[in-house]
Protein backbone atom coordinates (compact mmCIF):
# COMPACT_ATOMS: atom_id res chain seq x y z
CA UNK A 1 0.00 0.00 0.00
CA UNK A 2 1.01 3.58 -1.09
CA UNK A 3 0.04 6.56 0.43
CA UNK A 4 0.48 9.79 -1.57
CA UNK A 5 0.05 13.52 -0.23
CA UNK A 6 0.46 16.45 -2.57
CA UNK A 7 1.32 19.79 -1.42
CA UNK A 8 2.54 23.45 -3.22
CA UNK A 9 -0.38 24.13 -4.80
CA UNK A 10 -1.87 28.12 -4.60
CA UNK A 11 -2.96 30.70 -6.54
CA UNK A 12 -0.09 32.45 -9.03
CA UNK A 13 -0.67 35.38 -11.79
CA UNK A 14 0.25 34.27 -15.70
CA UNK A 15 3.88 33.63 -15.99
CA UNK A 16 4.64 32.59 -12.84
CA UNK A 17 5.97 29.68 -10.94
CA UNK A 18 4.89 26.93 -9.33
CA UNK A 19 6.50 24.05 -7.66
CA UNK A 20 4.62 20.95 -6.72
CA UNK A 21 5.77 18.24 -3.98
CA UNK A 22 4.08 14.50 -3.80
CA UNK A 23 5.76 12.65 -0.38
CA UNK A 24 4.87 8.65 -0.52
CA UNK A 25 4.72 6.67 1.92
CA UNK A 26 5.38 2.98 1.65
CA UNK A 27 7.79 0.58 0.19
CA UNK A 28 9.75 0.24 -2.65
CA UNK A 29 9.54 3.51 -4.32
CA UNK A 30 11.84 3.44 -7.05
CA UNK A 31 10.17 0.38 -8.34
CA UNK A 32 6.67 2.52 -8.78
CA UNK A 33 6.35 5.09 -12.23
CA UNK A 34 4.97 8.87 -10.50
CA UNK A 35 2.59 10.76 -12.44
CA UNK A 36 1.23 14.41 -11.93
CA UNK A 37 -2.44 14.83 -13.76
CA UNK A 38 -5.01 17.52 -13.76
CA UNK A 39 -8.47 17.91 -13.66
CA UNK A 40 -10.44 21.77 -14.92
CA UNK A 41 -13.36 22.27 -13.95
CA UNK A 42 -15.98 20.87 -16.06
CA UNK A 43 -13.17 18.36 -17.78
CA UNK A 44 -11.64 14.77 -17.88
CA UNK A 45 -8.12 13.97 -15.69
CA UNK A 46 -5.96 14.16 -17.83
CA UNK A 47 -2.11 13.02 -17.60
CA UNK A 48 0.35 15.56 -17.84
CA UNK A 49 3.73 14.08 -17.27
CA UNK A 50 5.25 10.82 -16.01
CA UNK A 51 8.66 9.65 -14.61
CA UNK A 52 10.02 6.01 -14.48
CA UNK A 53 11.99 4.56 -11.47
CA UNK A 54 15.37 5.06 -13.16
CA UNK A 55 14.38 8.59 -14.53
CA UNK A 56 12.57 8.34 -18.19
CA UNK A 57 10.16 11.08 -18.46
CA UNK A 58 7.15 12.25 -20.55
CA UNK A 59 5.07 15.07 -20.98
CA UNK A 60 1.80 15.97 -23.05
CA UNK A 61 2.48 18.73 -25.20
CA UNK A 62 1.00 21.77 -24.03
CA UNK A 63 3.36 21.32 -21.00
CA UNK A 64 6.62 20.78 -22.57
CA UNK A 65 9.35 22.98 -22.68
CA UNK A 66 7.39 24.98 -18.85
CA UNK A 67 7.12 21.77 -16.92
CA UNK A 68 9.65 19.63 -15.05
CA UNK A 69 9.31 16.54 -13.21
CA UNK A 70 11.89 15.04 -10.57
CA UNK A 71 12.04 12.25 -8.76
CA UNK A 72 14.39 11.80 -5.27
CA UNK A 73 13.99 8.26 -4.56
CA UNK A 74 16.04 8.55 -1.18
CA UNK A 75 13.18 11.11 -0.18
CA UNK A 76 10.47 8.85 -1.49
CA UNK A 77 9.51 12.49 -3.56
CA UNK A 78 8.30 13.53 -6.98
CA UNK A 79 8.08 17.47 -7.77
CA UNK A 80 6.41 19.26 -10.30
CA UNK A 81 8.34 22.08 -11.10
CA UNK A 82 5.60 24.74 -13.48
CA UNK A 83 7.12 27.47 -15.02
CA UNK A 84 5.37 30.49 -17.28
CA UNK A 85 1.89 29.13 -16.31
CA UNK A 86 -0.89 30.06 -18.31
CA UNK A 87 -4.52 30.18 -17.08
CA UNK A 88 -5.80 27.39 -18.76
CA UNK A 89 -3.30 25.25 -16.31
CA UNK A 90 -5.61 25.97 -13.38
CA UNK A 91 -6.95 22.70 -11.97
CA UNK A 92 -6.78 20.06 -9.07
CA UNK A 93 -2.97 18.28 -9.50
CA UNK A 94 -2.72 14.69 -8.94
CA UNK A 95 0.03 12.69 -7.51
CA UNK A 96 -0.17 9.08 -9.22
CA UNK A 97 2.46 5.84 -8.43
CA UNK A 98 1.93 2.71 -10.62
CA UNK A 99 3.40 -0.44 -11.17
CA UNK A 100 2.94 -3.54 -12.56
CA UNK A 101 3.82 -6.30 -10.16
CA UNK A 102 3.45 -9.92 -9.81
CA UNK A 103 1.19 -9.30 -12.69
CA UNK A 104 -0.95 -6.96 -11.12
CA UNK A 105 -1.74 -3.48 -11.70
CA UNK A 106 -1.19 -1.25 -8.86
CA UNK A 107 -2.52 2.21 -8.95
CA UNK A 108 -2.21 4.94 -6.02
CA UNK A 109 -3.64 8.50 -5.78
CA UNK A 110 -3.27 11.43 -3.68
CA UNK A 111 -6.00 13.79 -2.48
CA UNK A 112 -5.18 16.11 -5.20
CA UNK A 113 -3.78 19.78 -5.00
CA UNK A 114 -5.50 23.12 -6.03
CA UNK A 115 -3.26 25.45 -9.01
CA UNK A 116 -5.26 28.65 -9.82
CA UNK A 117 -3.57 30.65 -12.55
CA UNK A 118 -5.41 34.17 -12.52
CA UNK A 119 -4.25 37.98 -12.76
Amino acid sequence: QVQLVESGGGLVQPGGSLRLSCAASGRSFSTYTMGWYRQAPGKQRELVTTITGDGSVNYIDSVKGRFTISRDNAKNTVYLQMNSLKPEDTAVYYCNAARLWAGIRQAYWGPGTQVTVSS
